[in-house]
């Protein structure tokens, strides 16, 4: 399939102008992804470059004010591996949140949990000892 897919897009002009830009830009995320701190990687996204100047979305204005801060780093950073990059424009274009991962829960050592479980011998019957003894059972 993805030989037809190519094939297709190289029978036109058009399409393959098209298929070379969604690869430059897909190649310019790849490197600021590896180059931006992960949070605001994870919160914007390369839309394009055009005459060398970068353009970047950032879901909000905190993170549009963080990457504006960071954009001559940035370019910086993106020449040394080679980018062509004179100029980041950082506009704000909101998008549903970022998904957020769960973490997974810690789990408590020997020593915690037996400190615990004498907390909780030690404690009178209230909602504190109650909370604790579910927590207890989580960890």
């Amino acid at each position: 399939m993805p030989s037809r897919l190519n094939a297709y897009l190289a029978s036109n002009q058009e399409l393959r102008q098209l298929s070379s830009k969604a690869k430059q830009t897909a190649a310019l995320q790849k490197h600021y992804e590896a180059i931006a701190p992960p949070n605001l990687a994870r919160n914007s996204l390369v839309l394009r470059l055009h005459q060398q100047t970068m353009v970047i979305a950032a879901n909000n204005g905190a993170v549009a004010a963080k990457l504006r801060q960071m954009s001559a780093d940035l370019i910086s950073l993106f020449q040394a591996r080679g980018c062509e990059v004179t100029v980041i424009q950082i506009r704000v274009q909101v998008t549903a949140p970022p998904r957020i991962m769960p973490s997974e829960p810690r789990k408590l050592g020997k020593s915690a949990h037996e400190a615990l479980n004498k907390l909780d011998e030690n404690l009178a019957e209230s909602p504190l000892k109650a909370a604790l003894r579910r927590l207890i059972k989580r960890v």
